[in-house]
């Protein structure tokens, strides 16, 4: 009998921006808007390792993705960021089918500088912890 793929949890929709990166990596869903962004992922087989859990530069892909969204998103129109610095710690992980998310804490949007945390979670788990600089781009 063939495994059946769990249903994105209610309020997900497809993201709101992707780009062929993405397009290949995901499918990426959010829901929530500017800082209160969440964006999550159904683990299919295509992001395991040969362990069978999520791989980690997958979960900095998310990481990545969440943090730049949600702070260049959290003040009406967007403002253009450039990752200057990515930290993640692994602290568990997730396995085939699991639903991960990751939820940000925007620390300053400022006119040069944005800094942002996140959790990464799998279900009422953290596992990841994601720091992330972001230079503000010149208008």
């Amino acid at each position: 009998m063939p495994m059946t793929t769990p249903a994105i949890p209610e309020g997900f929709q497809p993201l709101f921006r992707s780009s062929p990166f993405l397009d290949t990596t995901g499918p990426f869903y959010g829901k929530g808007q500017g800082a209160a962004l969440v964006i999550g992922l159904r683990v299919l087989e295509k992001h395991c390792n040969t362990r069978g859990t999520i791989h980690g530069g997958l979960l900095a892909t998310l990481a990545d993705v969440a943090l730049g969204y949600a702070t260049a998103y959290s003040q009406g129109n967007p403002v253009g960021l450039t990752t200057a610095s990515l930290t993640l710690d692994y602290a568990g992980t997730a396995k085939l089918g699991d639903w991960v998310e990751a939820r940000v804490d925007i620390q300053k949007l400022g006119k040069r500088l944005a800094f942002a945390n996140a959790y990464i979670w799998a279900g009422d788990m953290r596992i990841v912890r994601a720091s992330a600089s972001f230079t503000v781009d010149a208008d």
